[in-house]
């Protein structure tokens, strides 16, 4: 818990900084589809510009995978994550479907290090005590990585 609590800086600026991604590609996207020019933008308009933004973090809850470079006081670092079903756990190697509760993306094995903080439904917990059918999230961080199941 302590550890979760060191990086918690490190978690939230990569999870912001994938949320800004997403938020922005969803501003793109919107603004490539519909041009504004010559337009006045009016108050009700302006809370149309925040429905796109938070459409772009809902659109971020259904990731599955993904990485995002962060800076840290060293220079910069690559933060990954993979998320889905456990399809099996041997040693310190994770199979996984990569996916949502309702469709499936592709099957990875991620090696877990040994040093991975692992909760099980929120209990600190090895790798071992991790069973298949579990949702998953593993976030791969330059100094940890952590393992996040819980049980559908």
């Amino acid at each position: 818990m302590s550890s979760i609590r060191t990086h918690r800086r490190l978690l939230s600026v990569a999870v912001c900084c994938v949320a800004l991604g997403a938020g922005v590609s969803a501003i793109a996207t919107a603004g490539a589809a519909t041009s504004t020019a010559g337009k006045a933008v009016t108050p009700g308009r302006a809370g149309q510009a925040g429905k796109v933004r938070a459409g772009g973090l809902r659109r971020l809850a259904r990731a599955v995978q993904g990485s995002a470079v962060v800076r840290t006081k060293t220079g910069f670092a690559t933060v990954t994550f993979e998320r889905g079903k456990v399809d099996s756990v041997s040693g310190q190697r994770l199979t996984l479907t990569e996916g949502t509760a309702k469709a499936a993306y592709k099957t990875v094995t991620v090696s877990v290090p040994a040093n991975a903080v692992v909760r099980d439904d929120r209990r600190r917990a090895a790798l071992s005590d991790v069973k298949p059918g579990q949702r998953v999230l593993v976030l791969a961080a330059p100094k940890r990585t952590y393992v996040i199941a819980r049980t559908p």
